[in-house]
């Protein structure tokens, strides 16, 4: 090579060096930052400190999840050279915005997976700001919380022998120990305000049984899948049942809704 040429590719290396450094390999294309912005992006959590991170608000994480999630193009964890996933604060937050969207909205993934994009490409994104992830902040998750008879009526304000009689009319059905799930507030106060119209525990067994049909019907629609024994397919059959459960409440009260139109 001539001294001409050496003089070029030591400029043209330059060039890319600095271009390096002033482009990370994290930093977005166009350099539009993707959302959440302003939040690191630096890869040191690992899966376990991402379940620590989410389990407060999210009982059901865990590994199968995060890693559909991945296989979904929602997340984008560095692997390290020895294989190990490593997540950011921001994939965190990403991550807490789709297991929102899925828990509160009931979206399904695809539409959780444009509104990211949309987001992604500067559109404002709905609800509160997002917080750091490791926050000292930790909510108390009402799931993880013992239900009895007894704790279920001192929490809904109800007399313990109205409790009673939504389990002796098959209702609420409690577990080893008595226990009772973590619906158990919600349906006592339902049942207690339907109470107030005249409609007695009794009254509502009807209701109670096709809840328990509508999830029978969802429980053959993902068996295949959770049949499969991967994380993966464990993973899918539980968003496949949120996303059909949610879809077969809707349509039971757009039937609920419009005979009681016609009623009037």
């Amino acid at each position: 090579m001539t001294p001409r040429g050496r003089a070029d590719a030591a400029a043209r290396t330059g060039d890319d060096a600095r271009h390096d450094h002033a482009r990370p390999d994290d930093a977005p294309v166009n350099d539009v930052e993707p959302w959440p912005r302003g939040i690191s992006r630096q890869a040191t959590m690992r899966i376990s400190d991402v379940l620590a991170a989410l389990g407060p608000d999210f009982g059901s994480i865990s590994h199968s999840k995060l890693r559909f999630l991945e296989e979904q193009g929602l997340i984008h964890p560095v692997r390290t050279p020895a294989g190990y996933r490593q997540y950011s604060p921001a994939d965190v937050e990403r991550l807490r915005f789709v297991l929102t969207e899925q828990r509160d909205s009931y979206l399904p993934l695809r539409v959780i997976k444009e509104r990211l994009a949309a987001m992604d490409a500067g559109e404002p994104a709905p609800g509160p700001a997002p917080r750091l992830a490791g926050g000292t902040d930790v909510p108390v998750d009402p799931s993880r919380r013992v239900w009895t008879t007894t704790s279920v009526a001192e929490a809904t304000g109800v007399d313990r022998t109205f409790v009673d009689a939504l389990v002796h009319a098959g209702l609420l059905h409690p577990g080893p120990g008595d226990r009772l799930d973590a619906a158990a507030p919600d349906v006592v106060r339902l049942a207690a305000q339907l109470a107030e119209h005249g409609l007695e525990p009794r009254h509502l067994r009807p209701l109670r049984a096709s809840a328990d049909r509508h999830v029978t019907l969802v429980d053959q629609l993902v068996a295949p899948r959770r049949r499969q024994q991967t994380p993966s397919a464990q993973a899918q059959a539980a968003t496949l049942a949120g996303e059909v459960g949610e879809l077969l409440t809707r349509l039971h009260t757009t039937w609920v809704r419009r005979g009681v139109d016609e009623l009037g």
